[in-house]
């Protein structure tokens, strides 16, 4: 399987920190996998992307991309990386349709295949509306849309995306979700993501990297990961507010408000706490194995 990212022994420092915002982090990623970052503000993250797409200078360490050293290549991330930051001031001043033609052209598509791409991107990301807004007029949830379309336009073999879905309702994060999927899919995108949203990265994510001050403290597949971590079953019980249902004693109580407890269980007690519960004292409740949020919850407070 091919490489497209090489990390080795890689250290951030910040000058006047004592600290590494990065700390001798070491990572492999595969060409056409879907991998997500997960961890805290402040664990690393957005600092070690910058640093992916040379945007930052290492410390020490070293980043080869498609197996060569970054350094010695500088354009090559520029012309084979879709990066979209979380905030961008650099398109302000250009049209969402200027944005999309300047950035599809400098990645080396031709005028005609450029403007092609434009619009292109304009109807598969749904700009038209505001195709001709500049990017500094356009709301939270169009700037979102719009730093996505810049990122994908001229269809780069990789898509770095710090917080994709932020600022988006549900129905576009669907969206967003589902038409990354597909790029990776369909075109073999090789996606490299951060993300606070565990439940959702759940649905499209292949390994993950969970990220504590600076330290990458695991990463794999989720479903190897969740095989190292107790494997207990989590039952929320939802009902009427300050009036919670009788429970065994011998259980413990995850208050998460006045009308929903988690409560964890092993899976053999399963059935014989549900045949003890008074279904009546209830609203609903939920019975799930371990999730990729618990696996983040886990290991970001271990």
């Amino acid at each position: 399987m091919n490489t497209v990212y090489e990390i080795k022994e890689l250290v951030k420092r910040y000058p006047g920190q004592e600290k590494a915002a990065n700390d001798h982090i070491n990572l492999t990623i595969f060409e056409g996998e879907i991998y997500g970052f997960l961890g805290a503000n402040g664990a690393g993250k957005s600092t070690l992307v910058k640093q992916m797409v040379n945007l930052l200078k290492s410390s020490s360490g070293e980043i080869l991309f498609y197996q060569r050293p970054l350094l010695q290549d500088p354009l090559a991330v520029s012309m084979n990386v879709g990066y979209m930051p979380q905030d961008s001031a650099a398109l302000n001043q250009l049209t969402v349709k200027e944005a999309l033609y300047f950035t599809a052209h400098l990645r080396g598509l031709s005028r005609h295949d450029a403007k092609l791409n434009r619009d292109k991107m304009i109807d598969f990301w749904q700009l038209r509306p505001f195709q001709g807004q500049s990017s500094a007029q356009l709301s939270g949830g169009q700037k979102r849309l719009f730093r996505l379309a810049v990122a994908t336009a001229g269809q780069p073999p990789v898509l770095m995306l710090d917080e994709p879905t932020n600022d988006l309702d549900p129905q576009r994060r669907k969206q967003v979700w589902d038409v990354l999927q597909n790029l990776n899919q369909e075109q073999g995108t090789t996606i490299i993501f951060i993300t606070h949203d565990a439940l959702e990265a759940e649905k499209v994510i292949q390994r993950v990297g969970i990220m504590k001050e600076g330290k990458l403290i695991v990463n794999g597949r989720p479903a190897d990961l969740k095989k190292q971590i107790n494997q207990k079953m989590r039952l929320e019980l939802y009902f009427p507010e300050h009036f919670p249902p009788n429970i065994p004693p011998h259980l413990t109580q995850n208050h998460i408000n006045n009308s929903h407890w988690n409560i964890w269980l092993e899976p053999e007690e399963v059935s014989s706490v549900l045949a003890q519960l008074n279904m009546a004292q209830l609203d609903d409740f939920k019975l799930v194995s371990t999730s990729l949020e618990d696996l983040y919850i886990h290991y970001a407070n271990t």
